[in-house]
């Protein structure tokens, strides 16, 4: 890992330090022209992308229901349980979520609501290049389902076979779900935000997915009338924070949990005189025994260990770097959760890996990137659902916020908002 010191780095030595890598122009054009290709050629240019880039060979993208239940009677007693137990402590976890709905009598005579309501409808990606994350379907279909969305689309790319793993398809079937279809890729997104090859045509689009996907949501996203999508994709984060009370092998074996997802994922320590020597020396260790060992090791070629002086300081970069996970491997780690507002996740303690929360600790664990924290929460329950606001006045209310609302309308210059007003007025004798 690269050592660096928190302390001399200057302004833009940090961003550069936790800047989010740079989409491709070919990586954006080529998912632009995927996304503009289905929307002027529709479904033949979805099962023509699907072909040529997947060497999908069906007629039909939809799994067959039978497959679906078949896949779930294969899978053995302990693996069913394994994901039957992961779904109920993430409805646990997000049973009290939910917008809430409210009225207020603003004026004498005038109530104001907030009503609440599911989306219509959902598009679920879930990856399955080099490795099927079941766990995202439970961690995007679990709120979905909750929130009361009545049409749920599941997008899962097909295997060498051609076919959806069928461990995916069996968690789909504990959950119930019925609509899977056996397409990735940008051409996925694509079906999705215009309603092709089958597919439904949805509101918001979820999920992780490779530099293409992540390219083609944030483009259908800006178009007309296009879907809304959950959050702003890139390679999965994380940062350890360890003192002096860390286990080596514990941060090693959290900093390669990360590393082993994509060669891009963005792998951080932050030192309050942690034994660097140690941990450098188990990450080799463990390393070596990895079946993705050239992944993670490509990842850990660009992994810092950032030098912080003081807890204080390692509070203020972690606060600064906004990461995805944030694990906290050090005395009285809740203190310093306390004051780090950006994480995505934090994990606290030596007892806490962020394998935990990805797969059954209960919180959801799709997450911002690349900075977006400082604004941006992970998936929830509300991420399905909006709100509408209603008002309703009586002759009284009308006849009380007149003279507010004419007034302002008139500093606007929007006389034809005043008369609206004041007709009610007058209408009413005032």
């Amino acid at each position: 890992m690269k050592r660096v010191f928190w302390s001399s780095l200057d302004e833009a030595a940090r961003r550069d330090l936790f800047r989010a890598p740079a989409e491709s122009a070919a990586v954006r054009n080529a998912a632009i022209e995927i996304v503009e290709s289905v929307r002027r050629d529709g479904s033949s240019a979805v099962f023509e992308y699907a072909r040529r880039l997947d060497g999908f060979t069906g007629e039909d993208f939809r799994v067959p229901a039978d497959e679906i239940a078949a896949a779930r009677e294969a899978m053995g007693e302990a693996d069913l349980a394994a994901i039957e137990a992961a779904i109920n402590a993430v409805r646990q976890f997000h049973a009290p979520q939910g917008l809430v709905e409210y009225s207020q009598e603003t004026w004498p005579g005038i109530t104001c609501s907030r009503r609440t309501d599911p989306i219509a409808s959902a598009g679920l990606y879930v990856p399955a290049g080099s490795a099927p994350l079941v766990s995202t379907l439970i961690m995007l279909a679990v709120p979905a389902q909750m929130a009361g969305v009545p049409s749920i689309a599941v997008t899962i790319p097909p295997g060498p076979d051609g076919k959806v793993n069928t461990t995916v398809l069996a968690a789909a079937s504990v959950m119930g779900l019925d609509q899977v279809f056996t397409v990735g890729g940008a051409q996925a997104i694509a079906a999705l935000a215009f309603g092709e090859a089958g597919l439904p045509r949805v509101a918001k689009i979820f999920g992780p997915g490779n530099a293409w996907v992540a390219a083609a949501k944030s483009y259908v996203s800006t178009l007309p009338g296009g879907p809304a999508i959950d959050l702003p994709a890139g390679p999965s984060e994380v940062m350890v924070i360890a003192d002096t009370t860390a286990d080596p092998a514990f941060v090693a074996a959290d900093l390669l949990a990360q590393a082993e997802h994509d060669p891009l994922a963005k792998v951080s320590l932050v030192s309050v005189d942690a034994d660097g020597k140690a941990i450098s020396d188990d990450v080799e260790r463990q390393l070596a025994a990895l079946p993705r060992k050239d992944i993670a090791a490509a990842a850990m070629q660009n992994a810092e260990c950032i030098e912080a002086r003081s807890r204080q300081e390692a509070i203020e970069i972690a606060q600064y770097g906004a990461p995805e996970h944030l694990i906290i491997q050090t005395q009285r780690a809740g203190e310093l959760a306390e004051r780090i507002t950006t994480a995505g996740a934090i994990f606290l303690g030596p007892w806490t890996p962020e394998s935990m929360g990805d797969y059954a600790a209960g919180p959801n664990h799709t997450l911002p990137t690349g900075g977006a924290g400082r604004a941006c929460s992970g998936v929830t329950v509300e991420s399905f659902q909006r709100t509408t606001t209603l008002i309703e006045a009586t002759r009284k209310g009308a006849e009380a916020i007149a003279p507010t609302v004419e007034r302002l309308a008139q500093l606007e210059g929007l006389a034809a908002h005043k008369e609206a007003m004041a007709f009610r007025r007058r209408a009413g004798g005032a």
